[in-house]
């Protein structure tokens, strides 16, 4: 068996602003195992608030090489692994070798029947007009995700709404909200009809959200990396969103959104920026879920070749076998 890791870095259409970061570039690794003949890849991108980046994943991949290479089982090393980009980009190379290998689809060894999924387009940080814009830009996709901070967050929605009075929209606040801050907005929030508001209170300082008598669900994203804190604080919440770079990989998200499932909550697939060989994995999961942001590939200046197929209206096909899967 042969491991080999890359950096993958490509530049995104417009700068993609969030609370307290900036993206210009996609920043990425790819890691392709190779045995008898078959080949599996996948991509990690990394959390950036958890200071896992490209060359810490490429750091973590160089010793997960030896490992692989030796005969360990490679979904074993990537959960070994402390940077959850890598063994995103590992886990997802195992799962794609072992379909290639088995002559199975991943929906084949899954047991399930994909259907399509319909993503959000997501509206970065800017003035009330660049954001009104974009979502005028949008204008194919009924599903709307708007990043916000805590400057002018009404005033941002409010000309978003009025650009696009027909759009279905959820917020993400990146941690930026106070618990006060989230129960004063809530009610112009649910005037503006808003289904879903994520990750409004810093991650470890969410102390009070579970007595909040919200008109809108509340989803989870920074706040919760991983099964044992969707065990601690999960509960907390109606929306759970999984994301592969977060978990490290299909398997541990796999066991998230069963255990989420299991208790009835509502379940959201998103990304870390990223080709479609990061949203392919990611669309397993999106079978699951009610709110799905696999848009990573529409922030870039381009996709990779034999990408997703985005439909009209935000909607999205399964991946081909030779992307992933």
């Amino acid at each position: 068996m042969k491991l080999t890791a890359k950096p993958v870095t490509l530049p995104l259409e417009h700068p993609f602003s969030i609370t307290g970061y900036t993206f210009l570039n996609l920043e990425a690794v790819w890691v392709t195992i190779e045995d008898d003949g078959h080949r599996g890849q996948g991509e990690g991108v990394g959390v950036y608030y958890l200071g896992d980046n490209q060359q810490s994943m490429l750091a973590e991949l160089e010793s997960a090489k030896a490992l692989v290479e030796s005969g360990k089982d490679p979904f074993e090393v990537a959960k070994s692994l402390e940077s959850k980009g890598a063994a995103n980009a590992l886990d997802c190379a195992a799962w794609d070798l072992r379909c290639k290998r088995e002559g199975n689809t991943i929906w084949e060894l899954l047991g399930m029947e994909p259907k399509n999924l319909n993503t959000v387009a997501t509206v970065g940080i800017g003035t009330d007009e660049f954001m009104a814009q974009r979502a005028i830009d949008f204008s194919d996709y009924r599903n709307l995700k708007i990043k916000l901070d805590a400057e002018r967050p009404i005033e941002r929605v409010r000309a978003i709404r009025e650009a696009r009075p027909d759009a279905s929209l959820v917020i993400d606040a990146n941690q930026a909200w106070t618990l006060e801050l989230l129960a004063e907005l809530l009610p112009d929030l649910a005037d503006l009809g808003i289904n879903m508001v994520e990750q409004p209170l810093k991650r470890g300082r969410d102390a009070g959200i579970e007595t909040l008598d919200s008109p809108i669900p509340i989803g989870v994203d920074e706040g919760c990396l991983n099964l044992d804190e969707y065990k601690a604080v999960g509960q907390n919440y109606d929306v759970v969103n999984i994301k592969l770079d977060k978990c490290g990989g299909l398997t541990a998200a796999l066991e998230i959104a069963d255990a989420a499932r299991a208790d009835g909550k509502r379940l959201m697939v998103g990304n870390m920026t990223g080709t479609s060989l990061s949203m392919a994995p990611a669309f397993v999961i999106g079978q699951y879920c009610e709110f799905v942001d696999i848009d990573g590939p529409l922030l870039l200046k381009s996709d990779i070749e034999g990408g997703l197929n985005y439909l009209p209206c935000g909607e999205v096909e399964p991946p081909e076998q030779s992307l992933w899967g």
